[in-house]
């Protein structure tokens, strides 16, 4: 009988062993389950990453706005410019026209004269290029 106390202790020992196992592994599954539960909460209640794609989305709208404030500076800019190309451009024509006129009549009154003091520009003209 000392044997048959011995397997029936040997089954309850088993018992308490297979139950203690699937408590200790209900418990894990459980701590498991609830750390998941709290990252799936932290991870769809993460408003730090929302307030950061936000914030993002502010910038990247901000960086947009900046970039056509300076495009129509730029532009703004290039066409004052332009303006004041052009009113140099036919201040310089109209100035040019005034000293045309004038050459003119100079050769036409002086020929000869007009005629030495060209071929004396091209005289130097040949020299300087000739030099180089």
């Amino acid at each position: 009988m000392a044997q048959n106390i011995s397997a029936e202790e040997a089954k309850r020992d088993a018992k308490d062993a297979v139950r203690e196992a699937r408590d200790d592994l209900e418990r894990g599954a459980r701590k498991v389950g609830e750390q998941v539960r709290e990252t799936a909460r932290d991870l769809a209640d993460n408003s730090g990453a929302e307030r950061l794609m936000e914030r993002g989305s502010e910038l990247a709208e901000e960086v947009v706005q900046v970039g056509r404030e300076y495009a129509d500076k730029a532009r703004h800019e290039a066409e004052r410019l332009y303006e004041a190309g052009q009113r140099h451009a036919h201040d310089a024509a109209a100035y040019a026209e005034e000293r045309y006129d004038e050459v003119a009549e100079m050769v036409r009154r002086n020929p000869a004269q007009a005629l030495g003091i060209a071929a004396g520009i091209g005289f130097l003209v040949g020299l300087l290029i000739s030099r180089r």
